[in-house]
């Protein structure tokens, strides 16, 4: 089905039941030195959450966001929301970002200029993309899916059809981190005829067969995390809606669950708003609660758990570029990289984490377009 025209908008009632439940939070006890050792740490989310009541504007924020051209697009059934900003050059390569949870195509605001117009901040018109940026089936303010089974190796044909029969490029790119880093991996693979390069600043990988000594220490690193950090991921993965149901009764529950990944994989030195503000984590919170795509959003851990095929694939002879940031908590050796995808470009970065797009544009978009250089 054709693309057709989608600006995003915010009823009244929505915004209005927003501040009433914010208002009715009723509000645990904590340790008084338990910082963010427990989980999110409640001072702060109430802080938070007080600004979100009474001094947070969303309209500022759904009319910027709406200057980036939007649509809609019917494929394989679900209703796929995405920005499509043409590039300013000679001849603009086409790429399409993709998010992750918890995030948003928020994550790429401050990517979309640098890419589409680089001689506007001092770079090359021929270095310009034809962006494609689509929210992932289920999340924000896109279509949700009706029937199991949409899990990686769906998501990742869907997001090429597309690109290719809906938008007519035969031609592209893919980018990501997080589910976008995994995603673009199994398109490089699934996909190759149609895709240029994939740019990954998140890759899954496991350990060689044989480790060495560094690789055992990365492993002793690796598990350490999996077993202290990764419950989200096996709630989300096993029991959603269990979970679900709260956050989308509860924006003060919403906001725990999410900014408590903000403040543990980003690049700062103990205060989550060394490197975002409170309107930035609050506007992506925003396309969790107000489309109220709590719920479908968190079902792609338990959907990509039972799509084997979706982690398992042929290694792609496709081109990579693999962006490494120093706060990433599931970085791996390049060794490891190896095995999965052709990386003909690896970059180890001074600052940023997981959420590299949002907290490191600058330096997340300057890897893009070297990379693709090669390529274009």
């Amino acid at each position: 089905m054709p693309p057709r025209p989608f600006a995003i908008h915010v009823s009244d009632d929505v915004l209005s039941d927003l501040r009433d439940r914010l208002e009715r939070t009723r509000w645990p006890e904590q340790f008084a030195d338990a910082g963010w050792d427990y989980g999110a740490n409640f001072d702060y989310v109430r802080e938070l959450c007080d600004y979100w009541r009474t001094g947070y504007d969303w309209r500022v924020h759904e009319e910027r966001l709406n200057r980036h051209p939007g649509f809609f697009c019917e494929v394989d059934g679900v209703d796929i929301h995405f920005w499509h900003v043409r590039g300013k050059g000679p001849s603009p390569f086409p790429l399409m970002l993709i998010h992750g949870w918890p995030g948003s195509i928020v994550e790429f605001d401050g990517l979309i200029e640098r890419l589409t117009d680089p001689a506007a901040y001092g770079g090359r018109a021929e270095d310009a993309f034809d962006l494609v940026i689509p929210s992932l089936p289920g999340f924000g303010f896109g279509g949700k899916p009706r029937e199991r089974g949409w899990g990686i190796s769906r998501i990742g044909a869907a997001f090429n059809t597309l690109m290719t029969r809906e938008l007519g490029y035969s031609r592209y790119g893919v980018q990501g981190g997080d589910w976008g880093g995994i995603i673009s991996a199994k398109m490089a693979s699934a996909h190759a005829d149609a895709i240029a390069g994939a740019h990954l600043n998140f890759l899954m990988a496991p350990p060689p067969l044989q480790p060495s000594e560094a690789d055992r220490a990365a492993i002793v690193a690796r598990d350490a995390f999996q077993a202290a950090e990764t419950g989200y991921s096996n709630v989300q993965s096993t029991k959603p809606d269990s979970l679900t149901l709260a956050q989308t009764d509860s924006p003060a529950g919403l906001a725990a669950w999410i900014l408590e990944k903000f403040h543990a994989w980003s690049d700062h030195g103990g205060a989550v708003e060394e490197v975002f503000s409170k309107d930035t984590l609050l506007t992506n919170l925003m396309f969790y609660w107000a489309p109220n795509s709590v719920a479908s959003a968190a079902r792609i851990y338990y959907e990509a758990r039972r799509d084997g095929p979706g982690f398992m694939y042929p290694k792609p002879q496709t081109p990579t570029g693999v962006a490494v940031f120093p706060a990433e908590p599931w970085r791996v050796p390049r060794t490891w990289a190896e095995q999965r995808v052709n990386v003909t470009r690896w970059t180890e970065l001074p600052r940023g984490g997981h959420f590299a797009a949002l907290e490191q544009p600058e330096l997340l978009g300057e890897e893009i377009v070297v990379f693709f250089r090669t390529v274009r």
